[in-house]
């Protein structure tokens, strides 16, 4: 099954589109959203709330882990990017859910911005998954060549 040419010429697809600039800039932005998020309560100075502290540097870390590796599984990337937008969605709730009393001003605004920001960066990824994926289905795919009507 490995070597079927329909699977061979998909992976092709994805390598090709992991390569694009659009690709490139998603992972770009998503690394360095991951790593803010991950330093987040040292640089915006709440890192005295350690509940909010520990669960932005695990979020940061594994938000870094699914979309960093965009380039390297693209062929996997549109459900790693859904796993991505949740954890966005998580940081912009996180202040008002962990334990404590951490929801402060800082806190507030950065994880807003950042979740924010990492939501719209995975939506992107998995749009462009999503776009090449029907590229790879359709069009000059192996319904293509055999002249399915109505293929595009």
């Amino acid at each position: 099954m490995e070597e079927h040419p329909d699977l061979m010429e998909l992976r092709a697809r994805h390598d090709r589109a992991a390569a694009t600039p659009r690709a490139q800039m998603i992972e770009a932005l998503a690394l360095v959203t991951g790593l803010y998020l991950a330093a987040s309560p040292w640089i915006a100075g709440f890192n005295g709330f350690t509940t909010l502290a520990v669960t932005n540097l695990i979020a940061g870390i594994a938000y870094m882990l699914l979309l960093g590796g965009l380039g390297n599984s693209y062929e996997r990337t549109h459900s790693m990017a859904w796993a991505a937008a949740a954890i966005g969605i998580w940081t912009c709730v996180a202040p008002w859910v962990v334990a404590g009393d951490v929801a402060h001003t800082r806190s507030i605004t950065s994880n807003l911005i950042t979740g924010a920001v990492a939501t719209l960066l995975a939506l992107a990824a998995a749009s462009a998954a999503r776009d090449h994926a029907g590229d790879a289905r359709g069009g000059s795919g192996a319904r293509g060549r055999r002249g399915v009507p109505g293929d595009h």
